[in-house]
């Protein structure tokens, strides 16, 4: 069970996220929803302790995420997987060692920094890759691939951390409708595969609607609605973004049979 207790988070005389309370169970889909600006990335950021919470607590289970150094903390972002809008790969590495990236933890350091991976590490990365079709482009340099492709590999490399929670931070932002629908499609089944925790920020109404079990939306830095999406009318939705709310309520909901993931089977990540 993830928990925020009272979390913030100032910036100078800025508060980008005030107070918040949040209880996450394991194995849900939660979307995270608000107008830019409202704290959403700031949110993510200090649950994988990219940045640190001015005040409040964050546990998970009976480990107090907030008092983490060191190796611990290193331990606790592999088991809370960070994706983020602009993927964050390495341009001028191959697709296979992008997505090791995602075993540095586990992998003794020295014969990572020499690229000398264990087979059972290659092995969990050509099986992540694989779970998005993508297993053919393990040689190519990350930089030669499309935007789609590249989101792909930032998942890859992700399932690869064997977490426990995926953190996306919009990473649909800068994509295409297919390949939206592709990586919404692929967080959606890992969540429900392997019952990893999936927390994402998202701009699209229709997408968090018909992706997300449970919607958090914010707004200047508060939590604002904790529900189920279809508690969240278009008046809510209204209230929740102002002027904007005509942008984000998009026409249709994306489902993963649209794309076709639904009839595939699952490819097993070792352990």
């Amino acid at each position: 069970m993830l928990v925020l207790e009272g979390v913030s988070r100032r910036f100078g005389a800025k508060t980008a996220v005030d107070s918040v309370e949040l209880t996450v169970v394991p194995g849900s889909f939660v979307g995270v929803i608000g107008r830019s600006g409202a704290g959403k990335s700031t949110l993510l950021r200090m649950i994988n302790r990219l940045v640190d919470p001015s005040d409040g607590r964050i546990r998970c289970g009976d480990v107090d995420v907030t008092g983490l150094r060191g190796r611990e903390l290193r331990d606790w972002r592999a088991r809370c997987a960070m994706i983020f809008q602009q993927f964050n790969l390495v341009g001028r590495l191959d697709v296979l060692t992008n997505v090791l990236m995602g075993r540095l933890n586990a992998a003794p350091s020295a014969k990572s920094l020499v690229r000398l991976w264990a087979p059972e590490d290659k092995a969990i990365a050509l099986a992540a890759l694989e779970q998005f079709d993508i297993a053919g482009l393990a040689a190519q340099r990350a930089d030669s691939l499309s935007g789609g492709q590249q989101q792909r590999v930032a998942i890859a490399r992700a399932l690869a951390q064997s977490p426990e929670i995926i953190l996306a931070d919009e990473p649909i932002a800068s994509l295409d409708p297919r390949n939206t629908r592709i990586v919404m499609d692929a967080l959606q089944r890992i969540n429900r595969t392997y019952g990893i925790t999936v927390i994402c920020n998202l701009h699209s109404l229709e997408l968090a609607r018909g992706y997300c079990d449970r919607l958090v939306g914010m707004a200047a830095g508060r939590v604002v609605f904790d529900g189920l999406p279809e508690s969240l009318t278009d008046d809510v939705a209204r209230e929740l973004y102002g002027l904007e709310a005509a942008d984000v309520i998009g026409e249709g909901a994306t489902s993963s049979a649209a794309a076709g993931w639904g009839a595939r089977s699952p490819v097993a990540i070792p352990a």
